[in-house]
Parts: structure tokens; C-alpha cells; sequence
């Protein structure tokens, strides 16, 4: 389980053998006084990996286009996301959700990479010459005086 869970090692450990005694996300998360939202998820893991729920992976796994296609067309076929996420050995089938969710707003450009990073701006900003930085700042009234326009404040 990711650091970011509210729930500590001990927890997971504790619900998990609970999990195995036959208990459900809601009991299990009453009998320790936490919340049932993360008990839900390590659940459902646990329904998916067993006790390998509680081994975090070192990286996230990034799955081709290929791979989300097929997966979603699956599932729109009448396969479940559990039985997805055990097929194609995905960590949570949260992420069979995620897909489905994503291919339904946006189709098929939504399932694949995006790019990463910052997006390259305009070509760079021309260097501003001296005459064109005072410029701005100068300007002559309809009587022909000059008005200097203070700088910096």
C-alpha cells in the first residue's frame, strides 16, 4: 500500500487477517475504529492478490494504449473489472475504472500516453533593444511636451 494511505502497517496487517476470518470492509473498519473508504480498497486488493496486498510496489506500472483497448473492450464485452484486473495482473481494478471512465469522456485519444512535463511555450521572446524599452515609457502630450513615466513604482 502506497505511504499516502491513512492507514498504518499495523492497520493493513490487522484488517487483512480479519479479511481472512471472513469479515467484510465495513466490519473490519468498525472493529478498529477507522475509516471504511481506505478498508474498502485494501479489500478489494485482497480480494485480487490475497496478502500480496500488503507488499507495495516499488514503481507504477504505465501500460500501453494496446493494453487500455483491450482491457476496456473487454469489460464492455460483459467481463468484470475484477476479473480484468486478475487477467492482466493489474494492481487494483480501480484502474479498469479509470479507463472505462476515461474512454467514455474522450474515446480513444483519453487511453493513450500523454506527454509528459511542461508544455513548450511560443518560440522565445524577442530581446527588447534599449530604444524599445524607453519607448513605452516616454510619450509626447497633444501639446507636444514630453512626459517621462517613472519606472518602477
Amino acid at each position: 500500500m502506497r505511504v499516502q494511505s491513512s492507514l498504518s502497517q499495523l492497520q493493513r496487517e490487522q484488517l487483512v487477517e480479519l479479511f481472512e476470518q471472513g469479515l467484510g470492509y465495513k466490519a473490519a473498519a468498525h472493529r478498529l475504529g477507522v475509516s471504511p473508504y481506505p478498508v474498502r480498497r485494501l479489500e478489494r486488493r485482497f480480494k485480487l492478490h490475497g496478502r500480496l496486498c500488503l507488499v507495495e510496489k516499488p514503481t507504477r506500472q504505465q501500460y500501453s494504449f494496446e493494453v487500455k483497448k483491450e482491457i476496456f473492450d473487454q469489460f464492455n464485452a460483459g467481463q468484470s473489472m475484477m476479473e480484468l484486473a486478475s487477467e492482466f495482473g493489474l494492481s487494483s481494478d480501480q484502474l479498469v475504472k479509470d479507463w472505462v471512465r476515461a474512454w467514455r469522456a474522450g474515446g480513444d485519444e483519453a487511453l493513450r500516453p500523454k506527454l509528459k512535463g511542461r508544455p513548450k511555450g511560443s518560440s522565445p521572446a524577442k530581446l527588447l533593444t534599449e530604444k524599445r524599452l524607453v519607448a513605452p515609457r516616454n510619450r509626447e502630450t497633444a501639446s507636444g511636451k514630453r512626459v517621462f513615466k517613472k519606472c518602477g513604482t
